[in-house]
């Protein structure tokens, strides 16, 4: 058990946002090892079909247990919504996704209340999170919005200025007239612009952060099975399937640190 709790974590998601759930990983375990895979030559995911989506996810988890990973985090909305239970059936090893950590947080922050949801427009069409809602025995509403800029702006380090709080005025404000006490931030993206977030949403709506969120249910299920790694000092190894120079820049920018990524082709 002690040789398998010193194998990697890895981590996927079809570009760069999912690296907001890699640091929170890092934050939460400090001495794990992490492998990052952004499927960057065929980002993005959400304007693919699930038959699509899920062939893809398929793919790169393949390479991941090939590489002797102990767990599968899909750092990745549109992952998580349309290929989760391919995942699981496939995968040798346990997967966590980000919506059902996400959901369950919202759970504990509104009760019987509106749960506000903010994704992608993929995100937000496929009624992901309503359906884990529903799942998980929510009771209260759930009301969403797509915010399809604010990818782009975060990509482009406008984290907080006056476009961006601009812009998240307009895409929040019908979401709030609901007066939600929970907002689940449903794009990896979007922890980057929380100070702009929660200054809009006003201090009684309780922001919800997938990737911290699932990072703490990943820490409790390593626990679990006796497989957390507590000493030592904990790595990262980064994979891109195209574009690694624009990844270095962008990884930079959401870590804090450089990454210097391999790159891996599949067929087709």
């Amino acid at each position: 058990m002690r040789r398998l709790g010193g194998l990697p974590i890895g981590v996927f998601d079809s570009g760069v946002g999912g690296l907001t759930v890699l640091r929170a990983l890092r934050r939460e375990m400090p001495s794990e090892r992490l492998l990052y895979f952004g499927d960057t030559a065929r980002v993005p995911y959400g304007t693919k079909s699930k038959e699509t989506v899920t062939r893809y996810a398929l793919e790169v988890a393949a390479f991941l247990e090939g590489r002797g990973v102990k767990h599968l985090v899909v750092a990745c909305n549109s992952a998580t919504a349309l290929a989760l239970p391919a995942l699981r059936r496939a995968a040798r090893v346990p997967v966590t996704g980000v919506i059902e950590p996400a959901v369950r947080a919202a759970r504990r922050a509104a009760r019987d209340g509106v749960v506000g949801v903010i994704g992608t427009e993929a995100t937000v069409a496929s009624g992901a999170y309503q359906e884990a809602w529903t799942k998980s025995g929510g009771r209260g509403r759930v009301v969403s919005a797509a915010c399809p800029l604010f990818v782009p702006l975060v990509e482009e380090g406008w984290w907080d200025t006056e476009v961006t709080r601009a812009v998240a005025r307009v895409y929040l404000r019908p979401l709030l007239k609901a007066r939600p006490r929970a907002l689940i931030l449903g794009c990896t993206h979007y922890p980057l612009l929380k100070p702009v977030l929660s200054r809009c949403a006003g201090p009684k709506v309780a922001l919800i952060d997938s990737g911290s969120e699932t990072a703490a249910e990943v820490r409790l299920e390593l626990e679990s099975r006796g497989l957390l790694r507590r000493a030592g000092r904990g790595t990262e190894g980064f994979f891109v399937t195209d574009g690694p120079e624009r990844f270095k820049r962008l990884a930079h920018r959401f870590l804090g640190h450089a990454a210097d990524p391999r790159v891996v082709r599949f067929e087709g």
